[in-house]
């Protein structure tokens, strides 16, 4: 089964930024469609940046051109760079990997981001 593990999460100054990474284990990493989510209190978990298998990213447009996805399959490690951010980038963020190999989706339990001056 497939573990991930969030961290680099914190307070930061609007304007800031802030890197979050997450390390999968238990499960071969290459091939995996690694996502980033986030949920802000009292809202719905949200779809925020995505890296396939071969580099391909896709994000939400509210964070396009202040986040950026990246992979480094020998650490089986993702990575999500955060720059200008805004108090409405305040979230619990949370890492998924989904796995056509095993025919499911893991989830890791969160690191909290705090946009505040």
């Amino acid at each position: 089964q497939g573990r991930l593990m969030e961290s680099g999460g914190g307070l930061v100054q609007p304007g800031g930024s802030l890197r979050v990474s997450c390390l999968v284990s238990g499960i071969e990493f290459s091939h995996l469609l690694m996502g980033w989510y986030r949920q802000a209190p009292g809202k719905q978990r949200e779809f925020v940046a995505e890296i396939t298998s071969k580099g391909k990213t896709r994000y939400v447009d509210s964070v396009k051109d202040r986040f950026v996805i990246s992979r480094e399959n020998a650490e089986n490690t993702v990575y999500l760079q955060m720059n200008n951010l805004k108090p409405e980038d305040t979230a619990v963020y949370y890492c998924k990997a989904d796995s056509w190999m095993v025919g499911g989706a893991f989830w890791g339990r969160g690191t909290q981001v705090t946009v505040s001056s």
